[in-house]
């Protein structure tokens, strides 16, 4: 069951897509499943995608690895370096296609024609009464169909976040 509420994007100054959710989780759990390889790897894809290889190095200059498998077998890497940890209400963090190695690749490489080498992801996390305000900035990003396929799949993850912050949470009852 998809327990959010007040879902919102926006696109500020045409070069960020900002994405608002509610998750009904507080923040130290939304955190730790998105900074945990083991919590990513159940919800960091779109529909019908999986996340068959994770790695984080949570501290500040250290690395993340990511590889997204689509329906048809293909991966897709990516790449980052965490900039800022204010744990657990705060991620700053780079993001770049790689190659299964670690080496950065041009977005051309995966399709992406109208992708910047590298963009920065904030992740807010602010406590409401129990639950968590997540609040996601993903930039620059220019308005092309590109960013609009981002867009859906960064709602098509959180979507399948808060299925599973639900179904951990039940567990712990």
């Amino acid at each position: 069951m998809n327990q959010t509420r007040n879902n919102s994007v926006e696109q500020i100054a045409e070069k960020s897509l900002v994405i608002t959710r509610d998750f009904y989780a507080p923040p130290a759990f939304v955190f730790r499943c998105w900074t945990e390889p083991d919590h990513v790897k159940q919800w960091f894809s779109p529909k019908g995608f999986t996340t068959p290889y994770c790695s984080i190095d949570l501290r500040v200059g250290g690395v993340y690895r990511l590889c997204m498998r689509s329906p048809e077998g293909k991966n897709s890497w990516s790449k980052g370096v965490f900039r800022e940890i204010i744990e657990p209400y705060r991620l700053v963090y780079t993001d770049a296609f790689s190659d299964e190695e670690g080496n950065i690749v041009p977005p051309r490489q995966y399709g992406m024609d109208n992708w910047p080498d590298e963009t920065v992801i904030t992740v807010n996390f602010t406590e409401q009464a129990g639950w968590t305000k997540l609040t996601l900035r993903h930039s620059p990003i220019e308005p092309c169909k590109e960013r609009d396929m981002c867009q859906q799949g960064w709602n098509e993850c959180l979507d399948k976040l808060a299925d599973y912050l639900a179904e951990e949470q039940e567990k712990e009852l």
